[in-house]
């Protein structure tokens, strides 16, 4: 039996002092908690989703758990006693649980005047899956109780793919704002030109209109497939592309790209989500796969560095607005560049509160310039 490791710390963005206004979480969802391989085989790592604080981690027959961090007797963080492989052990009074289910194996301190059943006792657990090297796990909402293994839940978010062979990289980035704050921002068209300015991206230069066409799909909306925008030098490398992006509840961006050369498909998809960590802060994360000069050792290390460049501009503008919003002020989203976010508040309103029309009733044309 070991203490418990915290595995693969990393240097997280400084978030200020003081949060800005907090944004109503969804519940009864699956959200990434860290990377799977941050996770060996007898390790675990803390982390916080939904004001939730995680013990997640990998028992020695790779199966992952994930435990609320905190033993239901005392209130200690589980995190600060130990974890064989097998089962954690809490550093105050020595309750053993089985992480996966959460049912309490051991009780040191009974003895045999005691009638108490252990296994009748459970600390709070919750789903784990690992997908596209993600520990994602599943958080229901306050008072849906224990949930069994084999429960029918939501399907697992996945990355789309095209093919056996190709390429990954991934990136994240904690922000200080809400949830809400946060996805806006993902979805927004018009800020590209001044936020990812560039010479390998956009220029304020290269801003003209722009017409898009959405439709609704389940839980969400699309950007029907189109062509790529072409003032953005990457697709061009691709040739004639066709690109669709999709937003889904409750924090899901999936954009998909794929163009037909020589014969030949040609692809590249993305998997974006904002997590909620608190009401107040959330953290972005993004995971893509592309076939495109998949065998070339350099492609790889080149899409992390621009990525990162991409993801550490959206968080910057995150950390300057937060400035802004701590005095919670009253705030404007107009048509057409907007719309995204106006739907996005409806749809969550409708899954928060079971009652309100669609956002879209069938297809629409939107118009923005960037």
């Amino acid at each position: 039996m070991k203490p418990m490791r915290q595995a693969g710390a990393e240097e997280l963005v400084q978030l200020p002092a003081k949060a800005g206004p907090p944004a109503e979480m969804i519940f009864g969802e699956w959200y990434p908690a860290l990377r799977a391989d941050r996770l060996r085989k007898g390790e675990t790592a803390v982390t916080m989703l939904l004001e939730i604080p995680m013990l997640v981690g990998r028992k020695s027959d790779g199966k992952l758990f994930a435990m609320r961090d905190l033993c239901p007797h005392r209130g200690i963080p589980l995190s600060a006693g130990w974890f064989d492989g097998e089962t954690v052990q809490c550093k105050y009074h020595g309750w053993r649980f089985e992480p996966c289910s959460g049912r309490c194996e051991e009780i040191p301190s009974l003895t045999s005047f005691d009638s108490l059943a252990p296994t009748k006792i459970y600390a709070n657990s919750f789903p784990a899956v690992e997908r596209d090297g993600y520990a994602w796990v599943y958080v229901p909402a306050a008072g849906v109780g224990r949930i069994e293994e084999g429960a029918e839940l939501p399907a697992v978010p996945e990355l789309p793919k095209f093919g056996g062979r190709y390429r990954t990289a991934h990136l994240q980035a904690d922000l200080p704002c809400n949830v809400d704050h946060g996805i806006i921002g993902l979805m927004d068209p018009a800020h590209g030109p001044f936020v990812h300015r560039a010479w390998w991206w956009r220029s304020a230069a290269s801003i003209h209109e722009k017409t898009k066409k959405f439709e609704p799909i389940p839980d969400g909306f699309r950007m029907s497939a189109h062509a790529p925008s072409s003032n953005s030098a990457p697709y061009k490398l691709l040739g004639k592309p066709v690109t669709t992006i999709d937003f889904v509840l409750p924090n899901r961006r999936y954009e998909t790209i794929i163009a037909e050369k020589n014969g030949k498909k040609r692809w590249f998809a993305s998997l974006t989500t904002v997590t909620p960590l608190t009401a107040s802060t959330c953290r972005i994360d993004v995971l893509a796969a592309w076939n495109m000069l998949y065998w070339m050792p350099l492609v790889t290390p080149m899409a992390k560095y621009f990525g990162a460049k991409f993801v550490a501009q959206d968080q910057q503008t995150m950390v300057e607005q937060a400035q802004g919003l701590r005095s919670n002020p009253g705030l404007m989203l107009i048509d057409d560049a907007d719309k995204p976010a106006k739907w996005y508040f409806a749809l969550k309103q409708r899954r928060l509160t079971g009652e309100g029309e669609l956002p879209l009733s069938g297809p629409v044309e939107l118009h923005w310039r960037s």
